[in-house]
Order: structure tokens, then sequence, then C-alpha cells
């Protein structure tokens, strides 16, 4: 599978992790990395802002299709299976933005900056 087919495929398998989030049948240690990878892909901040060379994409690169695939490890295939389904289409006008999703990044930002204040 080259690179543009796993792009293509992590778009349809985020909204199936979004889905899968919400099932009783999905084990509590997959719905918290769900949780993580959702919130992740829609935050409007990311963890290492895009404007710095190089390092700016490898979390979008990287964490972000991690997450996801550590998550759909994590779930029962058959339950995916099914999600993937229901997702079809879900988010084919574009993901949606929610502000609220960027306060795990805000949280990682501050404590960083907190922890280099204290340190000077």
């Amino acid at each position: 599978m080259n690179l543009k087919e796993r792009a293509k495929k992590l778009k349809t398998d985020i909204p199936a992790v979004f889905i899968a989030m919400k099932k009783k049948e999905t084990p509590v240690g997959a719905k918290i990395i769900a949780g993580l990878a959702v919130a992740y892909a829609l935050s409007p901040i990311d963890l290492i802002p895009d404007f710095i060379p190089v390092l700016g994409y490898i979390d979008d690169i990287i964490l972000l299709p991690a997450l996801v695939a550590l998550t759909i490890r994590m779930i029962p295939s058959d339950v995916f299976d099914a999600c993937r389904e229901e997702a079809e289409g879900l988010w084919s006008t574009g993901k949606p933005k929610k502000w609220y999703y960027a306060l795990p990044i805000m949280a990682v930002w501050l404590l960083i900056v907190f922890l280099v204040v204290k340190a000077i």
C-alpha cells in the first residue's frame, strides 16, 4: 500500500475510530487511546506547530497514524468493521473543527512552559 492509499484509508479510519469510541463493545483502553487520537485529529492546534520546518509535519505523519493504528489493534475486528461501514462518508464535507479538542494540546504546552520557567 503506497502513501496515498494509506492517507485515504486514514481519512476513513478516523471517523470509524470516533464511532468505535462510543460503542460499549470497545475495550476501555481502546476508548482512551481513541479519544486521544480523535481529539488530536480534530484539534485546530498541533503539538508541534506546522510552521516549524520538517518537525511541524512529523507529528501529523507519525503521531496521528500511530494512535489510530494502535486503537484499531485494540478494538475487536468485527466491531471496527461495522464502524468503518457506518463511517463511510461521515466527514465527506471535511472534518469538523472544534476548539475544545485543543484543550489537551494547550495543556501540554502550558506544562512545558511552566517547567521551563521553573527551571530558569
